[in-house]
């Protein structure tokens, strides 16, 4: 069987690379309305444009807008490892590191650093297209009773 067969929500992600997650599960993750540029497993990548309505008033991302991207794509990492059970998060703790002005485009990157049976644990960064470390995050998420479509 191939790897993307026992995992067919991987398997999507694959397909949608280079494409906007307009179509995606989550209606904040619609909002963020990144691209995705890589799907592994226990592994995505997205790019944003830092729109004006993710900035403060100093034309930066905002430290909210900025843990909500890693929180979403977290999740969506979470779900692309294609488990039966929906997972919520527990904790997410974020350091904000430096500015992203209005326009510029941010890669975020969400992994798995550990998937026990009830909780997973995830780390995600946000990077600035010339390196510099944005903010990062890690998070834990525990398995809840809701079942999830494939």
């Amino acid at each position: 069987m191939h790897p993307d067969e026992a995992n067919p929500r991987l398997a999507f992600f694959r397909q949608h690379i280079g494409q906007d997650m307009s179509q995606s599960i989550s209606p904040l993750g619609r909002w963020l309305n990144g691209t995705l540029r890589a799907a592994d497993p226990g592994l995505l990548t997205v790019d944003y444009l830092v729109r004006e309505d993710l900035c403060n008033p100093a034309g930066v991302l905002h430290g909210g807008a900025a843990a909500a991207i890693m929180d979403d794509l977290i999740g969506v990492t979470v779900f692309s490892m294609g488990r039966e059970y929906a997972y919520t998060s527990v904790n997410l703790n974020v350091d904000f590191l430096h500015a992203a002005r209005q326009g510029e485009i941010v890669t975020a990157t969400a992994r798995v650093v550990r998937a026990g049976r009830n909780i997973v644990h995830v780390e995600c960064i946000i990077q600035a297209q010339d390196g510099k470390l944005v903010a990062k995050a890690a998070s834990n998420l525990i398995q809840t009773s809701a079942k999830i479509p494939v």
